[in-house]
Order: structure tokens, then sequence, then C-alpha cells
């Protein structure tokens, strides 16, 4: 059992409709320390793919993106799922739903923050359906640029998003995969 497995066990909260919560640790009070600690496993797994930007969507993703880019030294860029008057210029879009919220948001990121000479590590706190990562590798595709691999910190593995990434031939190294959660707050891990 890796650092996360027992950090979701000891403070994660299983809810209904399949909700493992860890705000308390990891989006929405983040603990610094294990923040460090994704960091320094993400790059430990992708240190030799020539990574030149670390790519997420907003919000939550932005605390995982954080450590992970300062331990490849470039820099953390995310797309934004509201269109704000500060952002101009021209834009990469995507469609993305939401398991969580159950809602399609429109992801921007400016063209001059991600190129064709690029290659990205996408990351993210959770993924259920891969909805996300999905918009994020669209918009690598429209940049041109290549996506070197996915790093998730907690994927649920009872769900779609994994094994279609992994069929599809996507490097995706998830740190903890939840195979099933029960009522009574069971969480059982895959092996690693």
């Amino acid at each position: 059992m890796n650092f996360l497995e027992e950090r979701i066990l000891k403070d994660g909260q299983v809810r209904e409709g399949d909700i493992l919560k860890v705000d308390s640790f990891l989006n929405h009070q983040v603990d610094i320390a294990l923040l460090e600690q994704i960091g320094d496993a993400f790059y430990e797994h992708f240190k030799d793919r020539g990574i030149t930007r670390v790519l997420t969507v907003e919000s939550s993703g932005i605390a995982i993106a954080y450590p992970v880019a300062r331990r490849f030294g470039v820099p953390a860029v995310f797309a934004k799922k509201a269109r704000s008057m500060n952002l101009d210029g021209d834009l990469y879009t995507s469609i993305v739903h939401s398991y969580t919220y159950n809602v399609d948001n429109v992801v921007t990121l400016s063209k001059q923050y991600l190129h064709a000479d690029d290659c990205v590590l996408i990351v993210d706190d959770f993924m259920a359906n891969g909805k996300a990562v999905q918009g994020l590798l669209d918009i690598c595709r429209q940049a041109g640029a290549s996506a070197a691999g996915i790093g998730i910190a907690i994927e649920k593995g009872f769900q779609n998003g994994g094994r279609l990434l992994r069929e599809a031939g996507v490097d995706l190294y998830s740190l903890a995969i939840v195979d099933s959660m029960d009522a009574d707050g069971t969480i059982v891990f895959r092996e690693h």
C-alpha cells in the first residue's frame, strides 16, 4: 500500500453515489507534504519523457499540477472552466463533462501557453469516466503538442475512464486506483 492509499483509508470518506470525499487533504484543504509526495511520484514515473509543460483543468487539478511542475522545472498551465474578461486572444477549447457536478463545461486555454513543440504531462486529482482528461488530450491535439502521459492521484477503477485510456495506448499512471467502495466505508484498491 502506498502513501496515498494509506491517507485515503485514514481520512477519506465514502459517500452515496460513488463519491470518495478527500477534501480534508486533497481538494478543499490540501496537505502540502502529501502534494510534494505526489509531485515526486509523478516525476519518478515520467522523468525521462522530456516534459515541457504540466497541464490540468481548474480548479482541483491546480494543487496537483504545482508540485509536479516544480519537480520538472517547467510551467504548470491549466484550462479554465469559465471564460473570464481577462482571457483574450486565440483559445483552444474543448467540452468536458464533470462527473462530480453532472454538467458540461467548455474549458479554454490560451494558445500562447501551449505549442506544437511541447511535450505535455496531464495531471489531475481524480478520474472517473476520464472526460476531463479527454478534453485535455483534445486541447493537446489542437495545439499539435505531444501528450507524454497522464498522472492521476485517485482513479475510480470501477468506472470506464482508465480502462479506455489504457486500451488506447495512453501511459496512464494512477497513484491510487479504487476498485470498489461500499456504503460502510470499505475501500478496495487495485494491486499495483
